[in-house]
């Protein structure tokens, strides 16, 4: 195991992996090993530092992803399988990393009619499109961007279930892997639903950002990378 000079661990990093190992191998041997498996060593280094290296946190919430990943069958993921969804346009991976150096996932809100196809499509998608930016990820960069295009957004594609499950994903099987939600050109209709769902997100509703177009394209990218829908 490597451990990266730009996590602040303690000493004992290394013997609590080795016994989240040990114990998983003991008590969840039904559990996969390999890459996301149960003796994943930076897997288990990532989830020890989200639980602040309690072991017994670390391997509850560990066990839970591993299990979760077997059961979503996140593996089998591939562009075939999500084509339905993503050819609606509501959710797709920009072809390029904003200025901190973050890949980043735009949604267009207005594309999402809840019940237009079966929710674990969109589902599907979502986590697809997660595993596919964090494959983008630069040497020493750790987290996403989501950015959420609410140009156009109306009542209808208001869909509370299918937005907790993004935000329990990402607390529950992707932790500290969102490092910011942009809200751009949310119309006044969309403040309710924000009202609804901000409770439901926990701490994560500090990652949100409400911004204009302008905003976003100065701040987040340069005239070469800003979203070809906002230039």
């Amino acid at each position: 195991l490597r451990i990266r000079s730009c996590y602040s661990l303690p000493e004992n990093a290394q013997k609590l992996v080795a016994d989240v190992k040990e114990k998983l191998e003991k008590d969840e041997s039904s559990l996969p090993v390999g890459k996301y498996g149960r003796d994943d060593e930076e897997m288990i280094l990532w989830f020890l530092k989200d639980r602040r290296f309690s072991v017994e946190e670390a391997i509850t919430k560990l066990t839970k992803a591993i299990r979760w990943r077997r059961e979503f069958r996140v593996a089998d993921l591939t562009e075939e399988s999500v084509q339905m969804a993503a050819e609606t346009g509501k959710a797709y991976l920009h072809d390029f990393l904003d200025v901190h150096g973050r890949p980043v996932m735009i949604v267009e809100a207005s594309k999402h009619i809840p019940g237009e196809i079966e929710a674990h499509e969109d589902e599907k998608l979502c986590v697809f499109l997660i595993e596919k930016a964090l494959r983008k990820l630069p040497p020493g960069k750790h987290e996403i961007v989501v950015l959420i295009d609410l140009r156009g957004f109306k009542t209808q594609n208001a869909d509370l279930k299918f937005t907790t499950f993004v935000f329990e994903a990402f607390y529950c099987y992707y932790p500290r892997r969102l490092g910011e939600v942009l809200f751009v050109d949310a119309p006044f209709i969309f403040k309710p639903f924000w009202s609804l769902i901000k409770p439901l997100t926990g701490s994560y509703a500090s990652l949100a950002k409400f911004c204009s177009s302008k905003e976003m394209a100065e701040n987040y990218f340069t005239t070469e990378t800003v979203p070809q829908s906002f230039r």
